[in-house]
C-alpha cells in the first residue's frame, strides 16, 4: 500500500508519519508532498501530485488554518484555500479509483451553540461561530462531497472531526497560533523576563477541550486502518476546561507567578467546546490515552528545548 500525506511534514502530519512508520510502512510508501512543489488550489498540482505519488490511500491533513485572530483576518483566503485544496483531491481520487480517501475535518464545523457534548448528529442543526465560519463550512462541505461520492462513485471516503489539538512541534507564533502554544509562550517569555503579567484574549469564560498531537495521530492511523463509514466521526479526550482554567494551569506549569490581564474587547470564539466520542470508541476502538497536564508538560518542555 502507497500512502500519499498532504500535510505530512506539518504539525499533526509529522506524528501521523510516525504512526505508520510503526506500523511497518516504508518511507519508499509514504509520499509527502510540498506546497512549494504542489499548490493543490490548483486542478493541474493535484493531477500531477497523483501522477506523482501513484498513491493506494491519501490522508488529507493540508490546511490553511490559525487562531481567532487569523481566521478574522484571513476569511476569504481560509475559505477558497481549504474547499479548492479538498475539492481537488477528492475528485483526483475519484479518477484514479484509489482504494481509500481520510478527509480530516474541523471542530470549527460545527454550529455555535451545539448542545454539550457535541454529537456527530448535529452538524447541521446551525451556522458555526462567526470568526471561524468560512474555514467550518468550507471543511464541511467536504464532508459532502465525500458522501457524494461514495454514493455515486464507490469512493471509499472517510471525514474525521479533530478538536483543538496540542503539543511538540506545535505553531508557536502569537499571531496565527491557537490557545494552547500562544498561552505557554507568553508565560514562559514573561518568565524568563520576570514580567509582572501576561494578557489574555476574551473573558477566559468560554471552554474547549484539547486533544494530544500524538493520540490524535494515533486515531487518524485507526480509522485509516479499520474505519469505512460514510458518517463522520468525532476525535476528541471528551473532557472540557474554561480558558480561565487552562490559562491558569499552562502559568503554573510554566512557573510563572504574575498577574493574568484579561483583554474583554477580544473575542472569545464559541461559547463551549467538548466533544461526545462514543463513535470512535465504538467504530474503531479510539479513546485518548494523555490527560491534558501530562500533555502541556510535554508540550512546555518541548518549547522551552526548542525556542529561540
Amino acid at each position: 500500500m502507497r500512502y500519499l500525506v498532504t500535510g505530512g511534514a506539518g504539525f499533526l502530519g509529522s506524528f501521523l508519519i510516525e504512526k505508520l512508520r510503526a506500523r511497518g510502512v516504508s518511507d519508499q510508501d509514504i509520499f509527502i508532498p510540498r506546497s512549494r512543489d504542489y499548490d493543490l488550489t490548483h486542478e493541474s498540482a493535484a493531477e500531477k501530485l497523483y501522477n506523482d505519488a501513484r498513491p493506494d490511500v491519501v490522508i488529507h491533513l493540508a490546511a490553511q488554518v490559525g487562531g481567532i485572530g487569523a481566521n478574522r483576518d484571513n476569511p476569504g483566503r481560509y475559505f477558497f484555500a481549504n474547499i479548492t485544496m479538498g475539492v481537488n483531491l477528492i475528485e483526483q481520487a475519484r479518477i484514479h479509483k484509489i482504494q481509500k480517501f481520510v478527509q480530516v475535518g474541523t471542530i470549527c464545523a460545527y454550529p455555535k451553540f451545539t448542545p454539550v457534548p457535541f454529537r456527530e448528529d448535529d452538524l447541521w442543526t446551525g451556522y458555526p461561530e462567526e470568526t471561524n465560519a468560512p474555514y467550518g463550512i468550507a471543511k464541511k462541505a467536504l464532508l459532502v462531497m465525500c458522501q457524494a461520492y461514495r454514493q455515486q462513485y464507490g469512493l471509499n471516503a472517510i471525514y474525521l472531526l479533530p478538536v483543538n489539538l496540542y503539543g511538540p512541534r506545535d505553531n508557536f507564533d502569537l499571531h496565527t497560533s491557537h490557545v494552547i502554544p500562544a498561552l505557554i509562550r507568553k508565560c514562559i517569555e514573561a518568565h524568563r523576563r520576570h514580567a509582572d503579567h501576561i494578557e489574555a484574549w476574551g473573558t477566559g469564560a468560554a471552554s474547549r477541550e484539547f486533544l494530544y498531537v500524538e493520540d490524535a495521530a494515533e486515531a487518524i492511523a485507526l480509522a485509516t486502518e479499520k474505519y469505512n463509514d460514510p458518517d463522520p466521526v468525532n476525535l476528541g479526550a471528551g473532557r472540557e476546561i474554561t480558558i480561565k482554567d487552562l490559562t491558569e494551569l499552562v502559568a503554573r506549569l510554566s512557573n510563572f507567578t504574575g498577574k493574568i490581564q484579561w483583554d474583554p474587547t477580544k473575542p472569545d470564539g464559541q461559547p463551549r467546546r467538548c466533544l461526545d466520542t462514543t463513535r470512535a470508541r465504538e467504530r474503531f476502538g479510539f479513546s485518548a490515552q494523555t490527560t491534558l497536564e501530562d500533555g502541556l508538560r510535554k508540550t512546555i518542555a518541548w518549547y522551552e528545548k526548542n525556542a529561540r
